[in-house]
């Protein structure tokens, strides 16, 4: 892989795991989906990085079940899914969308739920 490539994927991993740390510090943004992008960008760029993330004592496990198996733990599923209907909610209540956005918006939801509830459980 060309060098702008590489840096393209780092930076990219770098600001996936920023947006990982603000999710695990505010309820209604994820965690899990941008450090699992933050692994596979570091996958292309930097090993170093990519296996500090894997080894990472509290978000490491996790990637490293989602890689070997596609699992999601129980608990983050429960914590998605309910993050993603606060956000549904709270977008509904305070931007009062129209209708067609609302089921567009709505939609992407509760792909996104099905998704999650869709992997195996660890």
């Amino acid at each position: 892989m060309n060098k702008t490539k590489r840096t393209i994927y780092f930076v990219l991993g770098w600001v996936m795991v920023a947006l990982g740390f603000i999710g695990a510090l505010l309820p209604v943004m994820p965690t899990t989906i941008f450090l699992i992008l933050a692994a596979w960008c570091f996958g292309r760029s930097s090993p170093r990085f990519e296996k500090w993330l894997l080894e990472h004592p509290v978000f490491g496990p996790t990637l490293v079940k989602w890689r070997e198996q596609g699992a999601i733990p129980l608990r983050i599923k429960a914590i998605a899914c309910g993050g993603m209907a606060f956000g549904y909610a709270s977008f509904y209540y305070f931007a009062r969308p129209s209708p067609l956005l609302a089921g567009f918006v709505a939609i992407f939801f509760i792909a996104s739920a099905a998704y999650v509830l869709s992997r195996p459980s660890i």
